[in-house]
C-alpha cells in the first residue's frame, strides 16, 4: 500500500443544541436509525478549534443500513452552542449543504412533504440531468436529496445516509485540486457558471456561480466501503459578490456543519499525502482515541478555505453491543471489505419510534 485507503464519506459532524432531539428527527426523516456510540465526554483534541480549551460534549454517531455515510451529532453540554449570526447564501464559503442519496427522489419528496417538513422549492433538475430537492432541518441545517447509485442494505426509508456536500470556495479550481489530490475526487461530472433554477430556492441562490461536481474515478476500498458507498463533491464559487466565511467567529462544535469525515486505513500515509500537497495535518490524536464504544485514530487537515476534513483510522467499531461483539480492525487486509453480514449485523442495534 503505497497511498492511503479511503473507504468513504464515515460521517458529516453536525453541532446541535440537542442532541436527543435531532437524532430522533434523523431517524424519522432520514432513517438514521442505527447508533454506532453514544457518548458524553470531554473533547480536549480540538483545542485549535476549540478556543484552547477543552470542552465538555455529548455525540451520537448515527447510521442507515441502506448505505451511505453517518451523522455524527454533537452538542456541546459545557457551553450554548453558537448559531450563525446571518443567513447563510449560496458561495459562502464552507460545508453549505449535505447530500443524502436516495432510491426514489420524487418519492422522497412526498415523504418528507407529508411529514411536514421544511421543503426549499420543488423537486428540479441539476446540469446533469439528475432529480434532486432541498430540505432544512429544525436547526436551519440544509440537504439535498438526489438519486442514490449504490446501496447496501434494508432500511426503513427511501433515503441512505450522506453521499457527498456541497461547498463554497474561493478559487475553485485551487480547491478542484486539493479534493482530487488528497480524496480522489479525480472526475468532473460537469463544470458550469450562470444563474442555475435548481439552486433559486436555496437563500442567496439567484446570483451567478460557478458550479463543478466531482466524482471519484476509483471505486473506494476497505472495511467499510460497501457501506459507505461512493460520494461527490459540488464546490460552488460565487462570482459577483463578496462571499462570507460561515464559521467565522466561532468554534468547530457550534451549531451547522462542522467537518466532513473520511473513514481511512493508513494514517501514516495520509499524513504524508497531506504534507506533500501542503495540508499538514493541524490535530492528530496520535495513537488509539476512545469513544468509549469505538475507538481509533484521528487527524484534521484545513481546505484551502479552512473547511475541517477529519480522518478517521478506525481500530475498534462495535457490531452487536447487545452481547459485546466488537470488532478490532488493526490486523485486517487493508483493501479487503468486511463481509456483508458481519456489517449488517449492526443494523440489530437499530432504536424503532
Amino acid at each position: 500500500m503505497t497511498k492511503p485507503v479511503i473507504s468513504g464519506i464515515q460521517q458529516i459532524g453536525i453541532g446541535i443544541p440537542d442532541v436527543h432531539a435531532a437524532f430522533k428527527w434523523y431517524r424519522q426523516h432520514f432513517g438514521m436509525d442505527v447508533p454506532v456510540f453514544e457518548e458524553a465526554a470531554e473533547a480536549n483534541l480540538m483545542l485549535p478549534y476549540t478556543g484552547g480549551k477543552p470542552h465538555q460534549r455529548h455525540a451520537i454517531l448515527a447510521v442507515n443500513m441502506k448505505g451511505g455515510g453517518g451523522f455524527e451529532i454533537w452538542q456541546y453540554t459545557s457551553r450554548t452552542p453558537v448559531p450563525v449570526a446571518f443567513e447563510i447564501q449560496l458561495g459562502d464559503i464552507g460545508h453549505f449543504v449535505t447530500r443524502i442519496k436516495s432510491a426514489d427522489v420524487d418519492g422522497s419528496y412526498t415523504f418528507l412533504k407529508a411529514k411536514g417538513a421544511d421543503i426549499l422549492g420543488p423537486v428540479s433538475t441539476s446540469p446533469d440531468g439528475q432529480k434532486h430537492f432541498f430540505v432544512r432541518d429544525p436547526w436551519g441545517n440544509i440537504f439535498q436529496i438526489v438519486p442514490g447509485t449504490d446501496w447496501f442494505g434494508k432500511g426503513r426509508q427511501l433515503t441512505g445516509g450522506p453521499a457527498g456536500a456541497l461547498l463554497g470556495v474561493t478559487d475553485l479550481e485551487r480547491s478542484k485540486n486539493f479534493y482530487s489530490a488528497i480524496l480522489g475526487y479525480d472526475t468532473v461530472v460537469y463544470d458550469k457558471t450562470g444563474v442555475f433554477d435548481d439552486l433559486k430556492t436555496l437563500p442567496g441562490g439567484d446570483v451567478e456561480v460557478r458550479r463543478v461536481l466531482l466524482k471519484h474515478a476509483q471505486p473506494r476500498a476497505g472495511a467499510f466501503s460497501r457501506l459507505l458507498g461512493s460520494s461527490m463533491i459540488e464546490l460552488i464559487q460565487v462570482k459577483q459578490k463578496q462571499p462570507r466565511k460561515i464559521f467565522e467567529n466561532r468554534w468547530w462544535g457550534d451549531r451547522g456543519f462542522i467537518h466532513l469525515c473520511f473513514d481511512i486505513i493508513g494514517m501514516d500515509k495520509m499524513k504524508k499525502l497531506c504534507e506533500a500537497n501542503g495540508h499538514p495535518f493541524t490535530v492528530d490524536s496520535a495513537n488509539s482515541f476512545d469513544m468509549g464504544e469505538a475507538a481509533g485514530h484521528f487527524s484534521y487537515i484545513e481546505d484551502p478555505d479552512g473547511t475541517l476534513i477529519e480522518f478517521v483510522e478506525t481500530h475498534k467499531v462495535p457490531v452487536l453491543k447487545k452481547i459485546g461483539w466488537y470488532l478490532n480492525l488493526k490486523k485486517r487486509p487493508a483493501e479487503k471489505p468486511l463481509p456483508d453480514w458481519m456489517v449488517k449485523s449492526m443494523g440489530l442495534n437499530r432504536v424503532k419510534d
